[in-house]
Order: structure tokens, then C-alpha cells, then sequence
């Protein structure tokens, strides 16, 4: 029987909250178990649901825009692209993304559909995100980072909310929660969430007209049957529509002018999760998800099943031994609809692939509360790569209380994606010398193999007075059999007609190159009632094609990251309940795609009459009224413009 609910607590006011309190929060992305964020050994930086909520920020691509070396950038009304230390782009797969410990990749591209993810962000209970590779926990595409979406126990969301607000770009949106209790031992919280988002510009400063709208509803359940035992049910189902101009052409009619068509995205998933504690030092967890994805972009229509089971093992040993280890197992079941007039094509049209993994790791006590090693390894095999493994040796001194240093050498790969191996895109159409018109058709190598990351990391975390906090991390990646497109053999294609003739590019793994870098993040509690943050890092890239390559962009991407980014956050508590904050970020120039630096200014005013009521004004985009900020692929880019939103939040 359901029993009755209290009204929640409000959140937190972020200016009041002491660094010590920041510097402890715990983590479970670095080593799949709790530890405090100050002796961490990884770059990582945690997105707090206070952070949230004073960013004025609506979606998640936006909102990692705060974490300092994150590169995310705009490439039209509905799409983003997202990556860490480089090699960024719509499909960047090089960054694993999960929720709640759900992989939220796709297995065709190895990237993120970011307009297909989202989440209730005042459920949220923090975004762990790790700078760096995480391949020996977390496995292939965990090279360059690991973004960890984390939302709140059942427990902490009892009780109602209601969200709603409108805005020029952010036209309407809402959202309904409630939460309550099943039993003494259980919880539950129920949720619908909805937006419709108007595009952005394009260059001539007209409507783009690519917009999104989107629905998601679901729920959750905790459950504690035992005082060992502790069981999570969560799942949820979506659907959105987007429009976009796709610049990718059709062999039937190549010469055709761009059009503006609709997209179409639909889900679900369901996910259980059982965790028991065998001891104070030990415990096991056993999860399982199934995900369905049906999307239907690109006049393509693809339907993706993804079964995956997971199991790990925590355990002490002894006084200086704490170890981890685990299995994994995923199948992935790919459907297209592919015929030979679609602009993206797929050969084979179905594929069902199996990956399974093993890992351990133990952290070793060298001397107590001063020094710590941690070594690691994951070995992972799947139907399109040999057996992969990926080491870690990570070492922290804690010289004191208010002094962290740490560093690693680890090996991370990308292995190959259905992408690589079997994709063909129509990319462009150009005349030929014999009158016929020539197709560009970048697609898949069945002899792709995994590309390759060293990397060298050292970071310290020190807190050199009561108000002030430093992060720094440094990094130099070494990769080996980076993916270029290399020029194939023209020959005559007659299915569909008219005859044309088919200018194919292959991948191949024929580039090695070099990325190091800088993250440098500090916080400062000014006063009592305002608190400054900021970040700037420094990336470089170098690119060498191998001898035999022919790829002549192959090294593109050197100038297609932004070398300096710069941010810094002002949150300001006023009398009455009032909040202003404002946040400045500068990214610097993309020369490759001929994009110029930019500078955004945002800024919100909140305001809390009662606990339970919460009205916000946000600004965002003020420095600059139209700025492209990324080159798209396969879409016509447009271009952020000078946005406002009001928000009502009502708990009960």
C-alpha cells in the first residue's frame, strides 16, 4: 500500500556550500566505487545539481560545457558535438557516455546521438566526468573520457514537482514528477518530461527551420528487501521529432537541390540493477539492461537492440589491497532498411555482434593515507576486433590534507564500429570528363582494425587557503592506426539510375599522431554569499600520415579543436531570496573549418519566495547575437543566436 509523502527539500544554495564539502563528494566513475573527488586518480570534474540549476542551462550537451576541457560546440538547432582532449565531431567516438550506468552510444558510429538523450536534470544527482582514458574499467571508446550521468535515489525525490517555461528558442517545456513510497523498505518516483525547441539561423540570419520536439516518460523503483540486499528497476520510453538539411545526396536524383525534411527518433529502456554486501569490505553487483532505439534520419530508417549484463566484484584484502573485478557481456542486434538510392547505406542490411570483456584492478596501500598504486587491466573481445587489452598503472601522494598528486600511463583503443566496416555515404556529387556525374562515397574497410591510445597523465589538487581551490591536470596521448579515407578505384554504377559514376574513398588506420595539453580549474568563495569559478585549457595537436596514405585531410583535425578555452562563473546570492549569476566562456578559432573564436555571456536571476517555489529568468548568448561554432557532417550547419526563457519550479 502506498503510504503518504513529504514535500522535498529545496536545493541547496551553491554559494554556502564549503570547498571542503566540494573537494569530498564522492565518485564511482574512476574506479567503480565510491572514493572522495580529491583523491581521485584521473582528471575528473563533477557537475553538481546546484551547478545545474545556476547555469540556466537546459540540455546535457550544454550543461558539459562547464567541465573545463570539455570541447562541446553547436552544429545545428537539434544536434551537438561533444568530445575531451581532441579528434571532435558530430560522431566524436573517442567519449563513452552513460546514464546511470547505461551505455548511451550508438554501435553504428561508436558515437552520440545527442539529440536523442536526455534526462529530468532536477533528478539529477551529479554528471562525473573523466578527462582521460578509462578503457580498463569502462573498456573500448572510453580513450579520451568518460561522461557518467548519475540521477538521485528514489528516496530523494519524494513528494511533487512541476516545471514549466517558455522562451524564444526554448518554446515550451515542461515536466511532471512524482514520488512516493511502496513500502517502508521501497520507493518509486514516476516522471513525463517535454520541450519543443525552435532551430537556430542559418548564415543570411533566416530561420534554419531545425527545430525539435520531444516527449519522455518513466519511472524508478528502489528496493531494499534485506539489510544486505538492495535492488533499482528503472525504464523509460521516448519519441522526438526533429527537422534538419541534410547535404548528403541520393544516386537517383544527385543534382537535387538540399532539402529540409523531418527526423524521427523513438525508444525505450528497461534496467535492473542488484547490488548485496557480503561484508563491510565486500560486495557484489550484478546489472542488466535492454535498450531499443528506432531512429529514421537521413531518409534511412535503422531499429538498434542492445541486451548488456554486467558483474563486478569489490573486495579488501587485507590491511593495503582493494580490489575490483568483473565481467561484461553485450549483444547488439542492427536493422536498416537500406536500398541503393539512399544517401547512407548499409552492407550487410542487418548485423548482430557479441562483445564480452573481464577486468581487474586493485589499488595498493604502499603507505598509509601518503601513497597509493593502483594496477588494472581489461581484456574485451567482440566479432570486429581481436582481443584488446587495455592496462593502467596509476599512482597518488597525498603529501597532506590539502595536497593531491597523481599520475598514470594507460592504453586505450577505439575498436571498430558497423560504421567502419560497412557504411557507404553519398556525400557529393561533382562532373566527370566523360559527362557523367561523379558521387563521392566515403564507406567501410571489412579490414579496419582498432585504433590505438598511450597516454601519460599527472595531475595535482591543492587547496592553498580556506576559500581557495586548485585543479590541474597535464596529459601528452600518443595514438597509433588513426582512421583516414583513402582514394579507391572509380567504377560505373547503373542500380539506381541514371548511370553514374561512384568516386569511393576507403577507411584505413594509416596515421599516427600526438595530443598534450593542459586543464587548470580553481574555485573561490569571495564571501559567504559569492562564489567564483573558473577554468582555461590548452590543447595541441599533431597529425603524420603514414608513408602509403593518400588521405590529403587526413590531418584536418589539427585545426578543428580549439586550442585555448577560457570560462568563468560568478554566483551571487542576494537578500530576499534573490540569485543572480552569470557565466563567460571564450573559445578559441577552429582555422580548419574556418570558424572564428567566440564568446558567450549568459546570465540568470532567480528567486525563491517559498521553499517550494522557484522562479528563474535566463539570458544566454549575450556577447554575441550569431556565431557558428562547429562544421557539421552530413547536416547544413546554422547558428546559436541571443536566447531568453522564463522557469517556474513547484515542489509539494
Amino acid at each position: 500500500m502506498i503510504t503518504g509523502v513529504h514535500a522535498q527539500e529545496p536545493v541547496k544554495d551553491l554559494t554556502g556550500a564549503s570547498l571542503e564539502d566540494l573537494m569530498n563528494i564522492e565518485i564511482t566513475s574512476v574506479s567503480k566505487k565510491e572514493e572522495k573527488l580529491f583523491q581521485a586518480t584521473a582528471a575528473v570534474y563533477v557537475i553538481t545539481q546546484e551547478e545545474i540549476v545556476r547555469s540556466g542551462l537546459n540540455s546535457i550537451p550544454d550543461l558539459l560545457r562547464l567541465v573545463p576541457g570539455l570541447d562541446v560546440a553547436r552544429i545545428d538547432g537539434t544536434k551537438w558535438a561533444v568530445s575531451s582532449r581532441g579528434f571532435n565531431n558530430r560522431f566524436a567516438n573517442k567519449l563513452l557516455v552513460l546514464i546511470d550506468g547505461r551505455s548511451v552510444y550508438t554501435p553504428e558510429t561508436a558515437g552520440v546521438y545527442w539529440e536523442a538523450q536526455d534526462v529530468l536534470l532536477e533528478d539529477v544527482e551529479r554528471i562525473e566526468v573523466i578527462r582521460g582514458p578509462g578503457g580498463t574499467l569502462w573498456g573500448a571508446n572510453a580513450v579520451n573520457g568518460v561522461i557518467n550521468i548519475i540521477t538521485k535515489h528514489t528516496r530523494e525525490t519524494q513528494g511533487g514537482l512541476v516545471t514549466a517555461g517558455a522562451g524564444s528558442e526554448e518554446r515550451g517545456f515542461g515536466s511532471v514528477r512524482y514520488g512516493g513510497k511502496l513500502s517502508d523498505q521501497a520507493n518509486y518516483r514516476v516522471y513525463g518530461k517535454y520541450f519543443s525547441r525552435r532551430g537556430l539561423i542559418n548564415a543570411a540570419g533566416v530561420n534554419a527551420n531545425d527545430g525539435q520536439q520531444a516527449f519522455r516518460s518513466g519511472g524508478r523503483v528502489d528496493w531494499d528487501p534485506t539489510e544486505r540486499d538492495s535492488v533499482t528497476l528503472q525504464g523509460e520510453l521516448f519519441q522526438s521529432n526533429l527537422r534538419e538539411t541534410g547535404t548528403n545526396i541520393s544516386p537517383a536524383t544527385p543534382l537535387a537541390p538540399f532539402t529540409n525534411k523531418e527526423g524521427f527518433f523513438s525508444g525505450g529502456h528497461v534496467l535492473g540493477r542488484w547490488t548485496r554486501t557480503l561484508s563491510k569490505d565486500s560486495e557484489i553487483e550484478l546489472q542488466a539492461y535492454y535498450d531499443r532505439t528506432n531512429r529514421d534520419v537521413f531518409d534511412l530508417h535503422q531499429i538498434i537492440h542492445t541486451f548488456d549484463l554486467d558483474f563486478h566484484n569489490h573486495f579488501k584484502m587485507g590491511q593495503r589491497h582493494d580490489f575490483i573485478w568483473g565481467l561484461g557481456y553485450r549483444v547488439i542486434s542492427d536493422w536498416t532498411n537500406t536500398t541503393s538510392s539512399n544517401a547512407v547505406q548499409y552492407n550487410p542490411k542487418e548485423e548482430t555482434i557479441q562483445l564480452w570483456s573481464v577486468f581487474a584492478q586493485d589499488e595498493f596501500t604502499l603507505v598509509k593515507d601518503k601513497l597509493r598504486l593502483t594496477l588494472g587491466t581489461k581484456l574485451e573481445h567482440d566479432d570486429y576486433s581481436a582481443l584488446e587489452v587495455q592496462p593502467t598503472v596509476r599512482l597518488l601522494w597525498t603529501p597532506s590534507n590539502q595536497q593531491t598528486i597523481w599520475g598514470a600511463v594507460s592504453r586505450a583503443v577505439k575498436t571498430p564500429s558497423r560504421r567502419d566496416r560497412s557504411i557507404r555515404v553519398n556525400a557529393a556529387a561533382v562532373p566527370t570528363a566523360g559527362g557523367l556525374v561523379g558521387i563521392i562515397s566515403p564507406g567501410g574497410n571489412a579490414n579496419t582494425r582498432s585504433e590505438e591510445l598511450l597516454a601519460f597523465e599527472l595531475g595535482y589538487r591543492v587547496q592553498p587557503a580556506r576559500r581557495v581551490t586548485l585543479d590541474i591536470a597535464t596529459f601528452y596521448n600518443s595514438y597509433d592506426r588513426l582512421q583516414t579515407s583513402e582514394p579507391g578505384v572509380p567504377f560505373l554504377e547503373i542500380d539506381p539510375l541514371p548511370a553514374h559514376l561512384v568516386i569511393p574513398r576507403h577507411f584505413a588506420n594509416l596515421m599516427r599522431g600526438e595530443t598534450y595539453g593542459l586543464e587548470a580549474s580553481a574555485n573561490w568563495n569571495a564571501t559567504h554569499f559569492w562564489r567564483l569559478t573558473g577554468s582555461y585549457s590548452f590543447l595541441r595537436m599533431h597529425l603524420h600520415r603514414y608513408a602509403e596514405s593518400r588521405d590529403l585531410a587526413a590531418e584536418k583535425p589539427e585545426g578543428q579543436n580549439p586550442r585555448h578555452q577560457f570560462q568563468v562563473h560568478s554566483l551571487l546570492a542576494l537578500p530576499r531570496n534573490f540569485q543572480l549569476d552569470a557565466s563567460l566562456y571564450q573559445v578559441s578559432s577552429r582555422p580548419a573549418d574556418l570558424i572564428p573564436r567566440h564568446t558567450r555571456l549568459d546570465a540568470r536571476l532567480g528567486w525563491q519566495p517559498r521553499d517550494n517555489l522557484e522562479f528563474s529568468f535566463a539570458l544566454q548568448n549575450l556577447a554575441d547575437n550569431e556565431h557558428p561554432e562547429f562544421s557539421g557532417i552530413g547536416v547544413r550547419t546554422s547558428q546559436p543566436e541571443r536566447a531568453a526563457y522564463g522557469k517556474l519550479t513547484w515542489r509539494f
